[in-house]
């Protein structure tokens, strides 16, 4: 007996996704396998806004909330 055309995509969708998840988030795959579709959609989004280097100021911000523990 072999498998409805169907399952095929699915299998190989959700491999390449696992692995995906697994490089790119570090994902292992119970987490994986426990995230619902949006929450896999939402992770693997580009990020909204403008993405900026951090400036001197922020990481002087960072090390001094580091230092004051």
């Amino acid at each position: 007996m072999t498998a409805p055309p169907a399952t095929a995509p699915f299998a190989g969708t959700s491999l390449r996704l696992a692995g995906l998840a697994a490089r790119v988030m570090g994902w292992r795959p119970a987490e994986f396998w426990a995230a619902t579709p949006a929450e896999l959609a939402c992770a693997l989004a580009p990020p909204e806004g403008e993405i900026r280097p951090m400036s001197m100021a922020d990481i002087e911000t960072l090390l001094e909330r580091e230092r004051n523990g």
